[in-house]
């Protein structure tokens, strides 16, 4: 989890200059993403296991911190794309979608991971404080992976991917409203940055 988060942060600074929000603006996100990311992991060191009510509070506003920066990074790119913004090369323009796209996948599978089921902490308890949002295959085949197997970050990271690239579920199935209308929010945006950016692309070639 902490490396999607810092991927998140890292992801912003390859996209030229030209095209970011702006230089302070970027730093200080990074700035305040690693301050956020620091008291969770002082505060939660190892596996995340502690219930805390004030952690779950921080890791609710790191999350919130990264959607808001993501979608307006995506705002801004789709709103060049529609107005005819100069795009060098069509490499250029594929490297901006590409870390959009990509940070949009860490994005919302942080999402999943921190509300699925009462958060990590209570999957790790094996003591649910919320009714699972998901059934993932492993959880009926107990006798391959073991009776104490439970979703972790990579888990959610590889269901956003999915969701990202197909534009629907694969093989985890969402039994709830709400991670059904997110990961149909998710393709949509998906979808709309893959069409728009690859017809740019070739329109600049």
């Amino acid at each position: 989890m902490a490396l999607g988060v810092l991927a998140t942060g890292g992801l912003f600074f390859v996209v030229p200059e030209e095209f970011r929000l702006s230089n302070w603006f970027h730093t200080v996100y990074l700035v305040f993403l690693l301050a956020l990311l620091a008291i969770l992991v002082i505060g939660d060191p190892g596996r995340i296991d502690r219930e805390s009510r004030l952690l779950r509070m921080v890791t609710g506003v790191m999350l919130g911190l990264i959607t808001v920066v993501t979608s307006l990074s995506a705002l801004r790119l789709v709103y060049g794309l529609l107005t005819g913004a100069d795009f060098t090369t069509p490499g250029q323009l594929l490297e901006i979608g590409v870390i959009i796209w990509a940070t949009n996948v860490i994005s919302f599978a942080l999402w999943y991971w921190h509300l699925d089921s009462g958060g990590p902490a209570a999957r790790a308890h094996g003591v649910l404080t919320a009714r699972p949002a998901f059934r993932f295959p492993e959880q009926n085949i107990p006798d391959v992976v073991g009776d104490d197997w439970y979703p972790q970050y990579i888990d959610y990271l590889a269901l956003s991917f999915n969701t990202a690239t197909a534009f629907s579920p694969t093989d985890v199935a969402a039994i709830r409203r709400w991670p059904k209308l997110w990961m149909m929010t998710e393709s949509s945006i998906s979808l709309m940055l893959v069409a728009l950016v690859l017809a740019r692309a070739v329109n600049v070639l």
